[in-house]
């Protein structure tokens, strides 16, 4: 597993794609959400995750040229780390946040 990302041609944007492994989520979870920089941290902002052979995905239009730190939140009680993320970075909360960044 891996990011994915897919600079659009037309649009200054990086279509990234986020992939978490069913092994990572509690079987009982009930939603999984990506969370970041780009909707504040915001639980109800999050793009919810679908589940699909035995993956969790969702896609997101990223501003082109920049680092966003993401994690993923389940059940808006559990955080999880991306680890294929591009980079890491320590929080003032002793974890680290998954970054990924949207350069060519």
């Amino acid at each position: 597993m891996a990011l994915i990302k897919q600079h659009l041609k037309t649009k200054p944007v990086c279509k990234v794609t986020f992939t978490l492994s069913e092994q990572s989520v509690d079987p009982e979870a009930k939603e999984v959400k990506v969370v970041g920089e780009f909707n504040d941290w915001n639980w109800r902002q999050g793009v919810t995750m679908k589940k699909k052979n035995g993956e969790y995905q969702a896609a997101i239009k990223l501003e082109r040229g920049r680092e966003y730190q993401f994690r993923y939140l389940v059940d808006n009680e559990v955080w999880v780390n991306d680890w294929y993320a591009d980079r890491y970075v320590a929080t003032p909360f002793g974890e680290e946040n998954s970054v990924v960044h949207t350069y060519f």
